[in-house]
């Protein structure tokens, strides 16, 4: 009987063990693809191609409720941080943490100059055409942990300011007004 029990326990643990290992693999595939995951998931949301009640994102994660009630959160990559800058010529709103489902900005499918240097004057972008959104935003993916100065321009009108990409730093830049 006692020989029993113990084939059955090894059993059991073998059981869990190969459970455990299978979901330790998984989890590392997860994360190897987490990153370019979660920014096609910001992308679709800010493209309106995916739909929810609420999503919003912070300095370190992404936040879906489908009814409401219930919030799932994803984690930002370490290295990036995400920007979403609206400029405006009249209209704009107050904004800190960047509503992927209910943020509209003024310029919608405009094209825009983006320059965007980092502090030590390195070029992160150098007058690089990008068309704003259909909800008016541009959106960007930077490197974390970093001031930057950013220019756009616009049909001869621009606006520049200081942004950064620290923990707790606003994800929404809705002050940079053409003028």
């Amino acid at each position: 009987m006692k020989k029993i029990t113990l084939i059955a326990t090894g059993l059991v643990a073998v059981a869990i063990g190969a459970y455990l290992i299978a979901g330790n693999a998984q989890r590392e595939d997860a994360d190897t693809q987490g990153a370019s995951n979660i920014k096609q998931l910001v992308h679709d949301f800010s493209t309106r191609k995916a739909t929810a009640q609420s999503a919003s994102i912070t300095s370190s994660q992404l936040s879906l409720s489908e009814d409401g009630k219930t919030t799932k959160t994803y984690a930002l990559p370490d290295n990036e941080f995400f920007l979403s800058i609206a400029p405006y010529m009249e209209l704009t709103h107050p904004c800190a943490t960047h509503s992927l489902t209910g943020c509209q900005g003024e310029m919608k499918g405009e094209e825009f100059s983006v320059t965007i240097h980092d502090s030590a004057g390195n070029s992160v972008m150098n007058k690089t055409l990008v068309q704003s959104q259909s909800n008016g935003f541009i959106d960007l993916w930077l490197p974390r942990d970093k001031t930057y100065s950013v220019t756009l321009e616009h049909e001869g009108k621009s606006a520049k300011s200081q942004i950064s990409t620290f923990e707790k730093d606003d994800t929404c830049i809705t002050t940079m007004q053409l003028g």
